[in-house]
């Protein structure tokens, strides 16, 4: 899918119509006013819409945007005593800087920045339209929240590829390096994934990967990964968290 332009909701605002052109500046596509997006709808695969309050990409009878659903789900679950698999496994002191290599809409970026009392994550996310919506999902988002206003101001997002970006970072320039590539056997019925899936892009991880993962890690890396995928038959880890459903986490420890 590749035919794209960018409008506004019906009645739109000024604001509304000059980040749509801002928008359609950054992603070198056309603007269309809303009134003329009719027209056109046989010659495009989707469209942004700049609302008044959020940024959507629509596609058929789908709408991708920003939402942290599943941070707060988790977020309550824990404040429950229910723990969090992926925070188990990451071990976090609270200073760490973290990688955060696959970040999709960024939800367990969210939750790993919560505990992160004077850290930062830095997310990567490969494809141009999920980080443009999370982007500015981030700027648009009000969280009621106090915790996520807090967790938000600890994300920094850029539009890269972890394998490009980890062979060009330096070494040890990060506490941990998260790694949740898009699974091998995906759960279609997931309602909040299945709107993302035209749009991500699917690397696989490899041994090369992680030994580059390693080489910028100063504490370790952790891979997620569902049972029934052959991640960890391909990747040795030292430890295996969670896993007796459907997510396991895989920690692989800096050795020296």
């Amino acid at each position: 899918m590749k035919r794209f332009v960018v409008t506004t909701s019906h009645k739109p605002k000024r604001e509304q119509v000059v980040l749509a052109r801002r928008i359609a500046d950054e992603l070198n596509c056309r603007y269309v006013s809303r009134r003329r997006l009719s027209d056109i709808k046989d010659e495009i695969d989707f469209y942004y819409v700049v609302e008044k309050e959020r940024v959507v990409l629509r596609f058929g009878n789908e709408v991708l945007f920003f939402h942290p659903s599943m941070a707060k789900v988790r977020y309550i679950n824990i404040k429950k005593g229910m723990g969090d698999h992926l925070i188990e496994a990451l071990k976090l002191e609270g200073n760490e800087l973290i990688l955060d290599a696959t970040f999709g809409l960024g939800s367990e970026a969210i939750l790993m920045a919560n505990f992160l009392k004077d850290g930062k994550v830095v997310g990567l996310e490969a494809s141009k339209h999920i980080y443009t919506i999370v982007k500015y999902g981030f700027k648009f988002y009000k969280p009621k929240e106090k915790w996520i206003t807090k967790a938000l101001k600890k994300i920094e997002i850029l539009n890269e590829d972890f394998k490009s970006f980890i062979r060009k970072s330096k070494d040890k320039s990060f506490d941990i390096v998260y790694c949740d590539p898009m699974f091998e056997n995906p759960i279609y019925e997931s309602d909040s994934m299945n709107p993302l899936r035209p749009f991500a892009v699917y690397d696989t991880v490899d041994e090369e990967d992680v030994e580059e993962m390693l080489r910028v890690a100063r504490k370790r890396i952790v891979l997620k990964s569902r049972v029934g995928d052959g991640l960890f038959e391909r990747i040795k880890v030292d430890e295996i968290i969670g896993g007796k459903r459907l997510i396991m986490y895989g920690v692989i420890e800096v050795k020296g």
